[in-house]
C-alpha cells in the first residue's frame, strides 16, 4: 500500500477550493467532474490533497493497492469493509475501517484506458 493522497470530505467544494487555493496557496493537480479536486501540496510530496463532496465517510487516507478486488476478497473476513469494491475512472475504490475506526480508502490503477 502507498499513500497517494489525503482525503477531505466537504459539503461545498468551491469554497472549500477557494480556502485551498487563496488561504493555503494549493494548485489544482485534476478534478473529476463537480465532486472531486485533487491539489498538490507544497514542497517535495508526491502525496495530493483531495477534497471531495462529502460521503458520509471521515477525512483519512487514500492508497494505491496492485488490485482492490484481490486485496478485499483476500481480507473482506478480517477487515471491517464500509464500501466494497465499485468501479472510479482510474480502476476500483474500496474503504474499509481500522480498528479505531479510521477510514483508509484504497484505489488501484486498473483502467487502461483512463487518461487516454
Amino acid at each position: 500500500m502507498k499513500l497517494s493522497f489525503l482525503c477531505h470530505p466537504t459539503k461545498d467544494l468551491k469554497k472549500s477550493l477557494s480556502f485551498y487555493r487563496e488561504q493555503l496557496g494549493l494548485e489544482e493537480a485534476w478534478r473529476e467532474g463537480e465532486h472531486t479536486v485533487a491539489l498538490h501540496l507544497k514542497g517535495n510530496s508526491e502525496v495530493q490533497l483531495m477534497i471531495e463532496i462529502d460521503e458520509g465517510v471521515p477525512a483519512g487516507g487514500v492508497f494505491i493497492v496492485d488490485d482492490v478486488n484481490k486485496f478485499y476478497e483476500d481480507n473482506r473476513l478480517t477487515l471491517n469493509f464500509i464500501k466494497e469494491p465499485c468501479d472510479i475512472p482510474p480502476g476500483r475504490y474500496a474503504i474499509f475501517n481500522d480498528i479505531d475506526g479510521n477510514s483508509l480508502r484504497i484505489i488501484d490503477m486498473t483502467n487502461e484506458t483512463y487518461g487516454e
